[in-house]
């Protein structure tokens, strides 16, 4: 409906696009399609491409590119490490969930991001889902542990996410072994006398600290399965981690090319007078979101 009124070239997959942008209202919508046909002006396009689009997405959602952020070449280079570990692990362990993009161009918080794109959609996550889903998060911590012998901050949303879901794994879905199929959700309760709002729980100490155990031991299994895949799949990581330091950001095809150590496909002419490739979120990732590299 939104793209009515505009021009778009034949490259234009509005299905890509859906994907893209669940939770999208039809105000943010709108926002979308004049972006990208302010975007395709800029550069003396006819019609808005979907190179347009994609990157109007990414401002919608996090921001113009941040080139004037500047960064050595070191950190550079473990970012791209990093992102490379997010896109190899997904790539191994997430089919359904195809990797869209890679990026180590600095956009709004992110200072690089991986993107997948859901093939259909699904109303159900599964166990093992959740666990390679944690793999995935862990792949950029464990790709900077493996190369550098050295670890950053740039982990720390990512971390906090795997945290998370680890947590609702043990808390929520039941899906513990060792706690069994019982939830263990904190209760609010409203406190008086001066004191505020807070949370309590319903269950023990004692299995306050199986929870943490076993959440730990999630997470210290996610990365350990990260730690196999990345160092036997070595050669793709660098690889991709070599391409990216080059060109900053690849799609779908190019990744694919790289891991599986195929023919790279070939660079599409850039239409005259258009930028050089743009970049944009997640996220990161689970719904994609920008996770800092």
């Amino acid at each position: 409906v939104h793209a009515k009124g505009v021009k778009l070239d034949a490259d234009v997959d509005l299905s890509v696009i859906a994907r893209r942008t669940p939770g999208f209202v039809g105000a943010d919508l709108a926002n979308l399609v004049n972006e990208g046909a302010l975007l395709a002006a800029r550069r003396n396009k006819k019609a808005v491409g979907m190179k347009e689009l994609e990157e109007a997405i990414d401002r919608v959602i996090a921001g113009p590119e941040r080139k004037s952020r500047m960064m050595s070449e070191k950190e550079k280079l473990v970012i791209a490490y990093h992102e490379s570990g997010h896109t190899l692990v997904a790539h191994t362990l997430a089919p359904h969930d195809p990797v869209h993009k890679v990026s180590i161009i600095p956009r709004g918080p992110a200072l690089g991001y991986t993107l997948q794109l859901p093939t259909e959609d699904r109303y159900l996550t599964s166990r093992s889902d959740m666990l390679n889903r944690l793999c995935i998060l862990l792949g950029g911590r464990t790709a900077e542990e493996i190369v550098f012998k050295e670890i950053t901050t740039g982990a720390q949303d990512d971390l906090s996410k795997a945290t998370q879901i680890a947590h609702k794994m043990v808390c929520e879905f039941g899906m513990s072994e060792k706690l069994g199929l019982v939830t263990y959700k904190k209760k609010s309760e409203e406190l008086f006398l001066g004191r505020e709002l807070g949370e309590g729980r319903s269950y023990s100490d004692q299995t306050a600290q199986a929870i943490d155990e076993e959440v730990k031991r999630l997470i210290a299994e996610s990365q350990q399965r990260v730690r196999t895949i990345l160092t036997e799949k070595r050669d793709a990581l660098e690889a991709l981690a070599k391409t990216l330091m080059e060109k900053e950001v690849l799609n779908g095809e190019e990744i694919a090319a790289l891991v599986t150590g195929g023919t790279f496909p070939p660079a599409t002419p850039e239409t005259p007078g258009a930028s050089s490739t743009g970049a944009g979120p997640a996220a990161g990732g689970l719904t994609p979101s920008p996770s800092p590299a």
